[in-house]
């Protein structure tokens, strides 16, 4: 392919570092020739960057130095220079106050470090939640030959002879608070359950992010499901530096995949594995930076219909490392395949019916069909009302049926501090029957829109054997989390939205069927409060928080920055010396 490519005439955009004579030519291979890099690597070879989120403060991500050798050997062979750079790596388990702060900021390093440097394509090194969009958002503005690599779910965990997965924290976290758990059973199950490299081992965020981009038809199949730990990980990494350096050649960018079918792909597959309410977010600034059109109903739109056929955890039983082994996402597509556009181009130059041809479930128990489906109610809500003008969302697969049609007394926490106060207060005005309302953690907030929608239950209903209420915020829930959660609304109540009128007591209703959530209090009464709100000002005086909150747009829009709509393209006229 490459002495083929080599023939044709076309012009690596590398050629404008490495092909120049003169000064400018000298100091750019000099340099980089420190390296132990032979002469003739930098004539006519396409370069391939790697962007690697590799760090020890990203766990998921750990393994990554390992997974770029692999793509590297990949590269070399198909006639590529490839180079490895780093980009700020989002560690969603430790980074406070939340890693989606700094989600369009390392799309930023991202997008500016490819264009800056001469890289003719991109294989994006991604796994921790945040990791996925920011990279493909960054790579969207500059528009190159791009595949990502997903560094895989970690294998099941185990505590006393059950599986255990990222889902359990939250149900052990209420039954250690009611007792139920000794804190020496808590050690045992925490020392169960990352038993291995890798990401959640569940459908949360990092799983959905893996998926998407499959569905997306960004990387090549198979990649959202393979175990970490898994040597055919390695495998997809070195075919994906081959393929990338074929892509060059072939001019094959990311505007020509990211079309709007790819996105209503993506949409119904994420119905079908009931991913992450993340996903909405995150697919919403990746649209926004390639140019399509997208708008929060798409997601309802676009799933309602589609049924879980995916049977795992948090909506279902089962684990990431069960899927792989029932024939990974091919084979969810393969069986929703009458709702794909399965015209749609692949990074490998098929269509994605191509690929997904005779991809059959190989365990039904885990990959079931669109006849025989998990549960035929799965996707994505998005509702509508005065109390989220601009939407809001909640997952129904993951939710109580009876809590779907709900009127309720509100119990309003006007912060997370407000909140960690008074849940567990034995006079916390609370019964089962409550609505649950958490303010300010959203976009602008918190700021960051943290996990933290998923409320606990009040210690004192836990008592009495509740495990679900009605809860609703500006804020998101960890896509291993489950519950009859409301969340994304907008606009928030930092932005002045009416989820900040709302008061202990107010009656709330919720109507998923109708797709309503409505504040029932009088207009003139909330006309009253809203004259009596401060207006909001940015409390960060300088830095990164501070542009944050001056540029980050609502919830419904994908929270991303109002200038970084679209891109700059890949083209840099100034030389540096």
């Amino acid at each position: 392919m490459n002495k083929q490519a080599n023939t044709t005439g076309k012009k690596l955009r590398s050629s404008d570092w490495f092909g120049r004579v003169g000064k400018d030519g000298f100091i750019y291979r000099a340099w980089m020739k420190n390296q132990g890099i032979p002469a003739d690597m930098f004539r006519g070879k396409p370069v391939i960057g790697i962007c690697n989120t590799w760090s020890e403060l990203t766990p998921c991500n750990a393994h990554f130095r390992e997974l770029a050798e692999s793509v590297k050997r990949g590269v070399l062979e198909a006639g590529g220079l490839p180079v490895e750079f780093p980009v700020m790596s989002l560690g969603e388990t430790l980074m406070k106050p939340t890693a989606m702060l700094f989600r369009n900021l390392a799309s930023m390093d991202v997008e500016e470090s490819i264009r800056a440097n001469p890289v003719d394509g991109v294989i994006l090194l991604c796994g921790c939640d945040k990791t996925t969009p920011s990279l493909v958002m960054g790579a969207c503005s500059v528009d190159l030959p791009t595949i990502v690599v997903s560094g895989g779910p970690m294998l099941t965990g185990k505590y006393r002879g059950k599986s255990i997965g990222t889902s359990d924290v939250w149900r052990f976290s209420e039954d250690a608070r009611k007792g139920v758990m000794s804190e020496e059973e808590l050690n045992l199950a925490e020392g169960g359950m990352c038993r291995s490299r890798g990401h959640c081992a569940v459908m949360g965020t990092a799983s959905s992010m893996a998926s998407m981009v499959e569905a997306l038809g960004i990387t090549l199949p198979g990649n959202a499901a393979i175990p970490a730990a898994d040597a055919n990980r390695k495998v997809l990494a070195h075919l994906s530096g081959r393929r990338i350096v074929e892509m060059v050649w072939e001019g094959m960018k990311l505007s020509d995949i990211l079309t709007r079918p790819a996105f209503e792909n993506a949409i119904r597959t994420n119905a079908a594995i009931g991913g992450s309410t993340n996903f909405a977010i995150h697919l919403m600034a990746i649209a926004g930076r390639i140019g399509v059109e997208l708008e929060l109903e798409d997601f309802d739109r676009f799933s309602r219909g589609v049924p879980l056929v995916a049977n795992l955890q948090p909506s279902g039983q089962y684990f990431m490392e069960d899927l792989y082994y029932a024939g990974g996402l091919p084979a969810v597509m393969h069986a929703i395949e009458r709702y794909l556009h399965t015209d749609a181009l692949t990074v490998n130059g098929k269509t994605m019916g191509e690929n997904i041809v005779g991809c059959e479930s190989l365990d039904t128990t885990v990959i079931a069909t669109i006849e025989e489906p998990i549960n035929p109610i799965s996707g994505m809500v998005v509702l509508r009302g005065n109390l989220c003008e601009d939407g809001a969302v909640l997952k129904p697969s993951a939710a109580s049926p009876e809590l779907m049609q709900h009127t309720g007394r509100a119990v309003v926490f006007e912060d997370i501090e407000d909140y960690k106060r008074k849940i567990d207060d034995p006079k916390l005005d609370v019964d089962e029957t409550s609505v649950l309302v958490l303010k300010n953690v959203g976009p602008k907030g918190y700021p960051g829109m943290p996990e933290v929608g998923n409320m606990g239950i009040p210690m004192k209903l836990l008592a009495k054997g509740v495990t679900d209420m009605v809860r609703i915020s500006d804020g998101r829930m960890s896509g291993t989390g489950f519950g009859t959660v409301v969340l994304h609304v907008s606009p928030e109540a930092a932005a002045g939205g009416a989820l900040a009128l709302v008061v202990d007591g107010d009656l709330i209703r919720l109507d998923v069927a109708d797709r309503r959530l409505e504040l029932l209090v009088d207009e003139a009464e909330l006309a009253r409060r809203r004259e009596q709100m401060q207006p909001d000002t940015n409390p960060f005086p300088r830095g990164y928080a501070k542009l944050y909150v001056d540029h980050v747009e609502q919830a419904h829009l994908g929270a991303d920055f109002d200038f970084l709509k679209g891109g700059s393209g890949s083209e840099v006229s100034r030389d540096s010396h």
